[in-house]
C-alpha cells in the first residue's frame, strides 16, 4: 500500500465528531478534542485536550449497546468542559477580574440542567399521559412518548427566538458543514465548505429523536404500576435506550444509502433544520480551526 493510499485510509478511519459551544466549536477525534472560540477580541482562541477513551479503561464498554452509553458519558462531560471553557473566552472575566463559569458553577449548572430535563421531558408527559390513558399501557405509552416529542419540539422551537442560541445553532451549521467537507476530502476553505449542508446524519440532535422513539417501544414492554415507579423505571432504562440508540445512530451513519437507514435518520435531518442555521464566514473558521487543531498530531 502507498504513503499516499495509507493516509487516505486513515482519515476515512478516523471520524470526527462535533458539538457548538458558545461562540465556538469543538471537534473531536476518538483521543482528541480540541474547542475554537471567538474572543471578544476577534481572535480564535483554541484550547487541546488528550483523552482516554472509557472503551479503553473499562472492557465492557467496548461491547455493542453497552459503548453507547459510555459515548454518552463522555460527550457530557467533554461538552460542559468546553462550554465553560468557550464562555470564559468569549465572556471575559466578570467584575472581580474572575472566570465567569468555575468549577462550581459548572456542576450546579450540570446538576440543574440534568433536574429541568427530567422534570420538562420525563415526568411532565408521563404525569399528563395519565389523563389521557388509563387501562392500556400500550396506548399510555405512544401517548407519553408523543408528549415527550411533543416538549423535546416545543422545547427546541421557543428557544431558536432567542438571539444567542440563533448564532449556537448557525456555529452548529458551521460544525456539520466543516466536517461535511474533511469527510469529502475537500479543501478547509469558506468557499469550498460553502457547498455542504448543515445537517449531518451522525449529529446529537438525531440521537435524541432517536431515543424518544426508542423509548416508546421500550416501555411499551416494561410497564409498571403508579407514577413514582414508571418515573424511576424511564430513568434507570435510559441508558439501555441509550445504547440501542446509539446502535441504531451508527448503523444510519454507516449505511446512509440503505433506504431503511435514510428513513431512520429523516426525522433526525428534519429537527436540523430547527438547530442548525447557515452560518457566516468567520463561524465558518472558527470551525476549520478546530478541526484543524484536532486533526493535529492525530
Amino acid at each position: 500500500m502507498s504513503a499516499a493510499a495509507s493516509k487516505d485510509k486513515t482519515k476515512k478511519e478516523l471520524l470526527i465528531g462535533g458539538q457548538a459551544i458558545i461562540e465556538g466549536v469543538l471537534m473531536r477525534s476518538k483521543e482528541r478534542t480540541a474547542v475554537a472560540v471567538r474572543a471578544e477580541s476577534g481572535r480564535i482562541i483554541t484550547q487541546k485536550w488528550v483523552i482516554r477513551p472509557l472503551s479503553e479503561r473499562v472492557k465492557p464498554f467496548k461491547w455493542p449497546l453497552v459503548r453507547g452509553v459510555g459515548v454518552l458519558y463522555e460527550t457530557l462531560v467533554i461538552g460542559f468542559k468546553a462550554l465553560a471553557f468557550s464562555a470564559n473566552v468569549a465572556g471575559g472575566k466578570d467584575e472581580k477580574g474572575r472566570d465567569v463559569l468555575g468549577g462550581k458553577e459548572m456542576f450546579l449548572s450540570f446538576a440543574v440542567a440534568i433536574v429541568l430535563a427530567i422534570a420538562l421531558f420525563v415526568a411532565a408527559p408521563l404525569f399528563l399521559a395519565n389523563f389521557f390513558v388509563k387501562n392500556n399501557p400500550f396506548w399510555f405509552n405512544v401517548v407519553d412518548g408523543v408528549l415527550r416529542l411533543l416538549a423535546f419540539l416545543s422545547y427546541l422551537v421557543f428557544i431558536s427566538f432567542f438571539n444567542d442560541v440563533q448564532r449556537l445553532f448557525q456555529y452548529h451549521g458551521a460544525e456539520h458543514m466543516t466536517i461535511h467537507a474533511y469527510e469529502h476530502s475537500e479543501q478547509l476553505l469558506p468557499q469550498k465548505i460553502r457547498k455542504y449542508p448543515t445537517m449531518h446524519p451522525r449529529c446529537g440532535t438525531s440521537f435524541l429523536l432517536i431515543v424518544i422513539i426508542v423509548s416508546i417501544f421500550v416501555f411499551s414492554l416494561v410497564n409498571p404500576e403508579g407514577f413514582i415507579q414508571k418515573l424511576l423505571s424511564r430513568i434507570v432504562l435510559f441508558p439501555v435506550i441509550a445504547g440501542v440508540s446509539y446502535e441504531l445512530l451508527r448503523l444510519g451513519a454507516k449505511f446512509e444509502k440503505n433506504i431503511f437507514m435514510r428513513l431512520l435518520v429523516f426525522p433526525g435531518l428534519l429537527l436540523q433544520r430547527i438547530t442548525t442555521k447557515e452560518p457566516d464566514a468567520g463561524q465558518i473558521a472558527v470551525a476549520v480551526a478546530a478541526l484543524k487543531a484536532v486533526l493535529r498530531n492525530s
